[in-house]
């Protein structure tokens, strides 16, 4: 564990709260309001990395702890000089709001242990995409841009908003190993998500104890996040910051700056959810408005701030990103007869995703205890249930759902409705849709907060029935662990995860993962085509130079000797044929010719010098460059 990361990521992210929010009033508990700021602090760093790139400025760790620490020093040197400085003491009192809080960090410790302790599970790096966020993360931690080498295109940076990978290139400066920091980290975000949902929902629904089941379910969903690295882990978790953020506004006008950059560290982080996001927000300042019959400029402000700030951004991007994205049909130029709206229209198939697919009541209903990698689906019995009685709650409720006092239920319920029919694009056969089984992960927090009523309906139920309220609750909070929370945590902390597509076997991999044993950055090669692999076990080899792609994309003209200089002049220590080898090469010449050509190769290198076998599985064999 690199403590020293971990400490600057906090003072990062404390640093850049504190400064946004010192103008801004706010009656928060002190705990509150510190612990917030975490999350606003985070999206403070995304816009700003955004910017400091947009004027050539290196994203350098060293800038970034110096920018969050000015307006701390300044305001402690205020506070200093105007003697107001208290003797530090603990006072911490045990009323009822600190027990709440002390109950979320209790929850808040358990995910961490969950998320990240189950990344660790595995010495390599689960699925596919987090490969890619690997490569990208290195190559901004060591080149200090978030503008791409010429003719290198990079997955998940540049169209693609860069706000996790800047993120994560950043702290892989201060910490050596570019595994463990995906890793913990990622698992560190969506934990803090739990945090920071507790504190918007508390505010939100002006009801800490509501606010504290709700977090429990949220916690528990198997539907909300698994330890799978990803944009959406830091994109969705910007989502709480955000509402409270203009929850704030209520108390001091200012607080519109604060959600305007967190809004634009939304829209700077992930490209669909963004979207489905900016709805949420969008429905949320319109629901109010019809509800409290003011144009909520304040918040209105902040949402098209965010929005304009964004295109520091989006404003050369958007077409690379989204048109790109377009299906083969709508590329096609006929003559002005295919417009840009068209085009991008054409990208929103109900049927797009990798993992979406036409639901039943039984994938809501019950959760499985190990489901998909990157979204597991279900909510389970008792949170299923609770959905239900909140749901009822809303019908007999009516007409009072239109006072201000339940506005939040309102915007809850339009949540809910449009993550339900947008995780159901193709169960309903709708017209549109965006990546519905992504929408598991929004559809999650309107859930927790509904079943919050639930509950609440059943204590009063049970108030008429002479049932205590805590039987009922001892009752609800261990239908929730056995039902949803028991399958969630089983998913997150299996070891047999799969590391991904790309690879050809399990033996190929458990060759790749002897790598860790070498030192951290060694400098190894494959005999391949393309490898993005290499980095995610700590290893290293620049991708994205130009004199290493020109030779991956030319290595099967290059015969023996041209390949040993090659790897000597680039300093290669360690080089590796695989199943890999075979398989993209097989793609490019045809398999026969492909094995003829390695099994040449390794009749070479078994008959020189230059080569020492160091380990070997039946996937995978890895030479010493001598």
């Amino acid at each position: 564990m690199d403590i020293i990361t971990i400490m600057l990521f906090l003072v990062y992210l404390f640093g850049f709260g504190y400064s946004i929010t010192y103008f801004a009033k706010t009656t928060e508990p002190f705990l509150d309001k510190n612990l917030m700021r975490l999350g606003i602090g985070l999206g403070v760093f995304i816009v700003l990395g955004v910017f400091l790139n947009l004027i050539k400025v290196p994203l350098d760790w060293k800038i970034f702890l110096i920018l969050s620490l000015i307006i701390p020093i300044y305001s402690l040197i205020k506070k200093i000089k105007n003697k107001e400085i208290k003797p530090l003491r603990f006072d911490f009192k045990f009323t009822k709001s600190n027990i709440n809080v002390l109950i979320v960090l209790i929850i808040f410790l358990f995910c961490c242990q969950m998320y990240i302790g189950g990344a660790f599970k595995y010495n390599y790096l689960e699925d596919d995409d987090p490969w890619s966020h690997a490569l990208s993360t290195k190559y901004i931690a060591l080149e200090k841009t978030l503008d791409s080498p010429p003719d290198y295109n990079f997955q998940y940076v540049n169209p693609y908003p860069p706000g996790y990978d800047l993120l994560m290139g950043v702290l892989h400066q201060t910490s050596s190993s570019l595994s463990w920091t995906l890793k913990f980290f990622n698992g560190l975000i969506i934990s803090l998500g739990i945090l920071f949902f507790y504190f918007f929902a508390k505010l939100f629904m002006r009801d800490r104890n509501k606010a504290l089941f709700a977090t429990f379910v949220l916690a528990l969903l198997p539907s909300y996040f698994t330890h799978f690295i990803w944009a959406h882990s830091l994109v969705i978790m910007l989502f709480f910051p955000a509402v409270y953020c203009l929850e704030m506004i209520k108390t001091d006008k200012r607080w519109m700056y604060p959600a305007m950059i967190v809004v634009a560290a939304i829209l700077l982080t992930q490209p669909t959810q963004s979207i489905k996001l900016g709805l949420m927000l969008g429905t949320y300042w319109l629901v109010r408005v019809i509800i409290e019959k003011d144009i909520l400029k304040y918040v209105l402000f902040a949402e098209l701030g965010g929005l304009l700030i964004s295109f520091l951004w989006w404003a050369g991007k958007w077409k690379g990103m989204f048109l790109s994205q377009t299906t083969e049909a709508a590329n096609v130029v006929t003559t002005g007869s295919v417009s840009i709206i068209t085009k991008i229209l054409s990208a929103f198939s109900p049927t797009e995703g990798t993992a979406t697919r036409i639901y039943s009541f039984s994938d809501f209903f019950f959760a499985k205890p190990f489901g998909m990698i990157n979204v597991h689906v279900g909510w389970g019995i008792v949170v299923s249930i609770l959905l239900i009685l909140g749901l009822a709650y809303c019908y007999f409720v009516g007409k009072k759902l239109l006072t201000s006092e339940n506005a939040w239920i309102s915007i809850t319920l339009v949540w809910f409705i449009f993550t339900f029919l947008g995780t159901n694009s193709m169960t309903f056969n709708l017209p549109v849709g965006l990546f519905a089984f992504r929408f598991w992960l929004l559809m999650a927090i309107p859930v927790a907060l509904l079943s919050s009523l639930g509950l609440w309906m059943l204590f009063s139920v049970g108030k008429k029935l002479s049932i205590p309220k805590i039987i009922i609750l001892v009752i609800i909070i261990l239908g929730v662990i056995t039902t949803a929370g028991y399958q969630k945590y089983n998913h997150n902390t299996l070891p047999t995860w799969p590391p991904g597509v790309v690879w050809t076997s399990m033996e190929e991999i458990q060759g790749y993962a002897w790598l860790t044993t070498l030192p951290i950055d060694a400098k190894v090669f494959s005999y391949s085509i393309e490898d993005i692999q290499i980095v995610g076990f700590d290893k290293f080899s620049c991708e994205w130079c130009g004199n290493v792609k020109n030779f991956r994309e030319s290595i099967d003209d290059k015969d023996f000797n041209q390949l040993y200089s090659f790897l000597k002049e680039n300093q290669y220590g360690y080089f590796i044929v695989s199943g890999r080898s075979y398989q993209q090469l097989g793609e490019k010449l045809g398999q026969d010719e492909a094995k003829v050509l390695i099994d040449n190769l390794l009749n070479e290198i078994q008959s020189s010098n230059k080569f020492v076998p160091v380990h070997q599985t039946q996937g995978a064999i890895i030479f010493r460059v001598v």
